[in-house]
Protein backbone atom coordinates (compact mmCIF):
# COMPACT_ATOMS: atom_id res chain seq x y z
CA UNK A 1 0.00 0.00 0.00
CA UNK A 2 1.67 3.40 -0.69
CA UNK A 3 2.75 6.09 1.70
CA UNK A 4 0.50 8.71 1.97
CA UNK A 5 2.24 12.10 0.21
CA UNK A 6 3.48 14.59 2.36
CA UNK A 7 1.74 17.89 2.82
CA UNK A 8 3.98 20.80 1.75
CA UNK A 9 4.64 21.61 5.39
CA UNK A 10 5.76 18.68 6.47
CA UNK A 11 8.03 18.39 3.65
CA UNK A 12 9.09 21.76 4.00
CA UNK A 13 9.91 20.73 7.98
CA UNK A 14 11.58 17.46 6.89
CA UNK A 15 13.77 19.56 4.70
CA UNK A 16 14.33 21.78 7.31
CA UNK A 17 15.35 19.23 10.07
CA UNK A 18 17.97 17.64 7.23
CA UNK A 19 19.39 21.12 7.13
CA UNK A 20 19.83 21.15 10.89
CA UNK A 21 21.41 17.44 10.74
CA UNK A 22 24.04 18.79 8.19
CA UNK A 23 24.40 21.72 10.18
CA UNK A 24 25.12 19.92 13.74
CA UNK A 25 27.93 17.75 11.37
CA UNK A 26 29.50 20.78 10.20
CA UNK A 27 29.24 22.04 14.12
CA UNK A 28 30.83 18.66 15.05
CA UNK A 29 33.60 19.01 12.19
CA UNK A 30 34.69 22.44 13.54
CA UNK A 31 34.50 20.96 16.78
CA UNK A 32 37.20 18.39 15.35
CA UNK A 33 39.86 20.92 14.20
CA UNK A 34 40.24 22.21 16.91
CA UNK A 35 40.26 25.61 15.20
CA UNK A 36 38.43 26.88 18.73
CA UNK A 37 42.03 28.30 19.94
CA UNK A 38 43.23 29.30 16.85
CA UNK A 39 40.05 31.99 16.19
CA UNK A 40 40.67 33.21 19.92
CA UNK A 41 44.29 33.82 18.97
CA UNK A 42 43.88 36.59 16.81
CA UNK A 43 42.34 38.45 19.46
CA UNK A 44 44.67 37.67 22.60
CA UNK A 45 48.27 36.63 23.78
CA UNK A 46 49.67 36.09 27.02
CA UNK A 47 48.68 39.30 28.14
CA UNK A 48 44.59 38.75 27.65
CA UNK A 49 42.32 40.29 25.23
CA UNK A 50 42.42 43.99 24.50
CA UNK A 51 38.70 43.63 23.80
CA UNK A 52 37.49 42.75 26.98
CA UNK A 53 36.50 46.06 28.03
CA UNK A 54 36.39 47.90 25.07
CA UNK A 55 33.51 50.35 25.34
CA UNK A 56 32.10 48.59 22.00
CA UNK A 57 32.28 44.83 22.98
CA UNK A 58 31.59 45.69 26.45
CA UNK A 59 28.99 48.55 26.75
CA UNK A 60 27.50 48.53 23.12
CA UNK A 61 27.00 44.80 22.14
CA UNK A 62 27.03 43.17 25.26
CA UNK A 63 25.21 45.13 27.76
CA UNK A 64 23.08 46.62 24.72
CA UNK A 65 22.54 43.15 23.20
CA UNK A 66 20.84 42.61 26.82
CA UNK A 67 18.75 45.57 26.83
CA UNK A 68 17.82 45.17 23.00
CA UNK A 69 16.75 41.56 23.73
CA UNK A 70 14.57 42.46 26.80
CA UNK A 71 12.79 45.13 24.50
CA UNK A 72 12.22 42.61 22.19
CA UNK A 73 10.46 40.24 24.19
CA UNK A 74 8.13 42.95 25.97
CA UNK A 75 7.32 43.60 22.41
CA UNK A 76 6.18 39.93 21.91
CA UNK A 77 4.55 40.21 24.73
CA UNK A 78 2.56 43.20 24.38
CA UNK A 79 1.34 41.94 20.90
CA UNK A 80 -0.48 39.61 22.78
CA UNK A 81 -2.93 41.98 23.87
CA UNK A 82 -4.20 42.60 20.93
CA UNK A 83 -5.53 39.95 18.79
CA UNK A 84 -4.93 39.68 14.75
CA UNK A 85 -7.89 42.42 12.98
CA UNK A 86 -10.82 40.36 11.38
CA UNK A 87 -10.24 39.28 7.56
CA UNK A 88 -6.18 39.78 8.46
CA UNK A 89 -4.13 36.64 7.69
CA UNK A 90 -1.37 35.87 10.18
CA UNK A 91 -1.04 34.07 13.53
CA UNK A 92 -3.88 33.96 16.11
CA UNK A 93 -3.55 34.53 19.42
CA UNK A 94 -2.79 31.25 20.38
CA UNK A 95 0.20 30.61 18.35
CA UNK A 96 1.52 33.60 19.02
CA UNK A 97 1.74 33.00 22.62
CA UNK A 98 2.96 29.24 21.65
CA UNK A 99 6.21 30.59 20.17
CA UNK A 100 6.85 33.56 22.69
CA UNK A 101 6.94 30.55 25.13
CA UNK A 102 9.14 28.54 23.50
CA UNK A 103 11.34 31.95 22.66
CA UNK A 104 11.36 31.75 26.52
CA UNK A 105 12.43 28.60 27.09
CA UNK A 106 15.45 29.29 24.66
CA UNK A 107 16.33 31.94 26.75
CA UNK A 108 16.07 29.53 29.74
CA UNK A 109 17.41 26.28 28.59
CA UNK A 110 21.25 27.39 27.52
CA UNK A 111 21.85 29.55 30.73
CA UNK A 112 20.68 26.42 32.88
CA UNK A 113 22.99 24.54 30.30
CA UNK A 114 25.76 26.80 30.88
CA UNK A 115 25.34 27.24 34.61
CA UNK A 116 26.49 23.40 34.91
CA UNK A 117 29.15 23.55 32.48
CA UNK A 118 32.76 22.89 33.93
CA UNK A 119 33.89 24.26 31.01
CA UNK A 120 35.84 27.80 31.58
CA UNK A 121 36.40 31.04 28.99
CA UNK A 122 38.93 32.01 27.12
CA UNK A 123 40.10 34.55 29.30
CA UNK A 124 40.73 32.24 32.18
CA UNK A 125 43.33 29.91 30.22
CA UNK A 126 46.64 30.14 31.17
CA UNK A 127 47.66 30.74 27.41
CA UNK A 128 45.79 33.85 27.39
CA UNK A 129 46.69 35.45 30.76
CA UNK A 130 44.78 33.06 33.34
CA UNK A 131 45.66 29.99 35.12
CA UNK A 132 43.72 26.86 33.94
CA UNK A 133 44.49 24.36 31.07
CA UNK A 134 42.30 24.57 27.97
CA UNK A 135 40.13 21.41 28.36
CA UNK A 136 37.85 20.93 25.23
CA UNK A 137 34.20 21.09 26.43
CA UNK A 138 33.30 18.02 24.67
CA UNK A 139 36.15 15.82 26.55
CA UNK A 140 33.21 14.87 29.14
CA UNK A 141 34.58 14.10 32.71
CA UNK A 142 37.65 16.24 32.82
CA UNK A 143 37.98 19.52 34.29
CA UNK A 144 40.13 22.62 33.94
CA UNK A 145 40.15 23.44 37.06
CA UNK A 146 38.66 27.03 36.47
CA UNK A 147 35.52 28.79 37.47
CA UNK A 148 33.82 27.04 34.42
CA UNK A 149 29.88 28.13 33.63
CA UNK A 150 31.05 29.23 29.93
CA UNK A 151 29.89 26.71 27.78
CA UNK A 152 27.41 27.07 25.54
CA UNK A 153 27.54 30.98 24.95
CA UNK A 154 24.68 32.68 27.36
CA UNK A 155 25.21 35.92 25.62
CA UNK A 156 24.82 34.81 21.82
CA UNK A 157 21.44 33.36 23.51
CA UNK A 158 19.84 37.33 23.47
CA UNK A 159 19.85 37.35 19.48
CA UNK A 160 19.07 33.57 19.01
CA UNK A 161 16.14 33.05 21.36
CA UNK A 162 14.20 34.15 18.91
CA UNK A 163 15.15 31.81 16.25
CA UNK A 164 11.72 29.98 17.04
CA UNK A 165 9.83 32.90 15.78
CA UNK A 166 10.76 31.72 12.31
CA UNK A 167 8.59 28.90 12.31
CA UNK A 168 5.53 31.02 13.75
CA UNK A 169 5.87 33.33 10.27
CA UNK A 170 6.78 30.64 8.02
CA UNK A 171 3.39 29.22 7.28
CA UNK A 172 1.92 32.79 7.22
CA UNK A 173 4.44 35.31 5.90
CA UNK A 174 7.74 33.62 4.37
CA UNK A 175 9.07 36.75 3.39
CA UNK A 176 8.65 38.02 7.18
CA UNK A 177 10.05 35.03 8.23
CA UNK A 178 12.79 34.91 6.03
CA UNK A 179 13.76 38.74 7.23
CA UNK A 180 12.94 37.80 10.94
CA UNK A 181 15.32 34.23 10.26
CA UNK A 182 18.27 36.53 8.41
CA UNK A 183 18.13 39.45 11.19
CA UNK A 184 18.47 37.10 14.25
CA UNK A 185 21.19 34.83 12.67
CA UNK A 186 23.05 38.19 11.80
CA UNK A 187 22.87 39.79 15.44
CA UNK A 188 23.83 36.06 16.86
CA UNK A 189 26.59 36.11 15.21
CA UNK A 190 28.38 40.13 15.89
CA UNK A 191 27.08 39.34 19.64
CA UNK A 192 29.04 35.72 19.44
CA UNK A 193 31.74 37.48 17.83
CA UNK A 194 32.21 40.49 20.13
CA UNK A 195 32.53 37.98 22.95
CA UNK A 196 35.26 36.23 20.85
CA UNK A 197 36.94 39.23 20.98
CA UNK A 198 36.33 39.73 24.60
CA UNK A 199 37.80 36.31 25.48
CA UNK A 200 34.17 35.63 26.93
CA UNK A 201 33.55 32.42 24.54
CA UNK A 202 34.57 30.14 21.90
CA UNK A 203 33.49 30.33 18.64
CA UNK A 204 32.04 26.87 18.92
CA UNK A 205 30.32 28.02 22.15
CA UNK A 206 27.78 30.45 19.77
CA UNK A 207 27.61 28.26 17.20
CA UNK A 208 26.37 25.62 19.90
CA UNK A 209 23.99 28.26 21.25
CA UNK A 210 22.27 28.54 17.82
CA UNK A 211 21.90 25.44 16.82
CA UNK A 212 20.16 24.46 20.00
CA UNK A 213 17.62 27.20 20.08
CA UNK A 214 16.82 26.22 16.46
CA UNK A 215 16.36 22.71 17.43
CA UNK A 216 14.08 23.94 19.78
CA UNK A 217 12.24 25.52 17.28
CA UNK A 218 11.95 23.06 14.66
CA UNK A 219 11.34 20.39 17.88
CA UNK A 220 8.36 22.59 18.61
CA UNK A 221 7.17 22.32 15.81
CA UNK A 222 4.70 18.97 16.50
CA UNK A 223 3.16 20.51 19.44
CA UNK A 224 2.51 24.25 18.24
CA UNK A 225 -1.03 25.12 17.51
CA UNK A 226 -2.28 26.49 13.88
CA UNK A 227 -4.48 28.60 12.57
CA UNK A 228 -7.12 26.11 11.93
CA UNK A 229 -7.45 24.88 15.42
Amino acid sequence: MPRPALSADDAGLARIALATGLALLLLLGWEATGLDLAASRLFADAGGFVWREHWVTARLVHDGGRWLSALVVLALLAGLAWPAAPGRTGPRRPERAFWLFVVLLCLVLVPALKRYSHTSCPWDLAEFGGRVPYVPHWRAGLHDGGPGHCFPSGHAVSAFAFLPQYFLWRTHDRRRAGIWLVVVVLLGFVFGAAQLARGAHFVSHTLWSGWLCWTTGLLATRLAPTSAR
